[in-house]
């Protein structure tokens, strides 16, 4: 749901006008939303580039994880890990557009610990995962672009955490 939606919503739910706080959250969102596009042209962009160098990185803290036996052994296994890097980025961007966190809850964290359980992939490495996939993304944005995308990343590896 986008900031813009979520206002309009919690107003008609208590018949009322938005109040002047979410108003002011609506004119700091339309303030940012071309930063927010081009943000979201740069993570489609540079999304192999991304993912590439946040493998790379992962493979080097867990190296257990491409190791006969390891959780990303093989192409086949190599290949579904890099998949959900592109998955996670794809939610991070829907997130940067609307403003909101929602879509990471709803699409990608609702159950995502105990589906990474059941398919016995450690959280650990999940957490490591999205840290290197922030630090990746964050190696093709200004600091200023990079202050609107970390506090997503944050949220996931949180999220996770708990």
């Amino acid at each position: 749901m986008s900031v813009v939606t979520k206002v309009i919503i919690n107003a008609d739910n208590e018949l009322r006008y938005p109040s002047i706080g979410e108003l002011e959250s609506l004119q700091n969102y339309f303030k940012t939303s071309e930063k927010r596009i081009i943000i979201s042209s740069i993570l489609r962009d540079k999304e192999q580039n991304i993912i590439q160098i946040a493998s790379k990185a992962i493979f080097q803290i867990h190296p257990e994880y491409i190791a006969p036996g390891g959780n990303a052994e093989g192409a086949r296994k190599r290949s579904l890990c890099l998949r959900d890097y592109g998955w996670y980025l794809r939610i991070i961007t829907y997130s940067i557009l609307s403003g909101d966190k929602d879509s990471i809850e709803r699409i990608g964290l609702i159950g995502v610990k105990e589906m990474y359980n059941s398919l016995g992939v450690p959280i650990l490495g999940m957490i490591d995962s999205i840290d290197c996939l922030k630090n990746s993304t964050l190696k093709f944005l200004s600091d200023d672009q990079a202050s609107l995308v970390t506090p997503y990343f944050d949220f996931i590896i949180q999220v996770m955490s708990v």
